[in-house]
């Protein structure tokens, strides 16, 4: 699709923002993956515009069949040693939706909330972040 290392674009950058706003979270991407990295093609909270692969929560959550969530990643064993937990930024929750490519149907990317405390997610804000993870999956594709 011809998405990693594009400029940043404000369509991506509202949903990010949006995100951050209404879920009250200090962290939110929208990030594409590939074999070894992941890219941030929106990122609100982060200084970083990528990462790598070996260590992401994205990752994961792109295999994921419906909304990934980790509620406090000191308590997950696949997490709790994970730079991002025990070092800045000290990410404590997460939850991410897979985004597709139209075209073959294949995990492309992740939206996705972080947040430095655990917390556990209601089916409102459940709602939100699906409503916002395939927002953003339409404008990945349009």
């Amino acid at each position: 699709m011809a998405l990693l290392d594009t400029a940043p674009e404000e369509r991506f950058d509202r949903l990010t923002k949006e995100a951050v706003e209404r879920l009250k979270v200090p962290i939110s991407t929208i990030t594409i993956l590939d074999a070894n990295r992941e890219w941030f093609k929106s990122c609100q909270g982060l200084d970083e515009k990528e990462g790598g692969r070996a260590v992401s929560f994205c990752g994961h959550a792109l295999l994921a069949k419906s909304v990934f969530i980790i509620e406090d990643t000191l308590e997950d064993p696949r997490f709790a040693d994970n730079p991002m937990v025990v070092s800045v930024p000290f990410i404590r929750f997460y939850a991410g939706v897979a985004l597709l490519n139209h075209t073959t149907g294949q995990p492309i990317g992740v939206f996705c909330v972080k947040d430095t405390k655990p917390r556990q997610f209601n089916l409102e804000e459940t709602s939100i972040l699906l409503d916002l993870a395939n927002r953003a999956e339409k404008e990945l594709n349009a």
